[in-house]
């Protein structure tokens, strides 16, 4: 049930300081698609905002959310 709580973590994002706030399980995600891309999670975040802004959202939780539910579903369906 951890997983539920919100967790808030501060990053800088091109120099700018910025605070998230994420439930734990996606932190995981996060950590998870960081490893496998032999990264921080801070660098992967800082990619996702880019792309955000590319697509004109400006909500980066939610950004974050939708890429880890894509990971999650691309993850799932991969053979082991």
């Amino acid at each position: 049930m951890n997983e539920f709580i919100p967790e808030k973590r501060s990053l800088r994002i091109h120099g700018q300081s910025t605070t998230l706030r994420l439930e734990r399980a996606f932190w995981n995600v996060l950590d998870e698609i960081a490893h496998d891309q032999k990264m921080s999670v801070n660098g992967i975040i800082q990619e996702i905002a880019d792309q955000c802004l590319v697509a004109n959202d400006k909500n980066l939780a939610s950004c974050l959310r939708v890429i880890c539910l894509k990971y999650l579903n691309i993850y799932s369906k991969t053979p082991a």
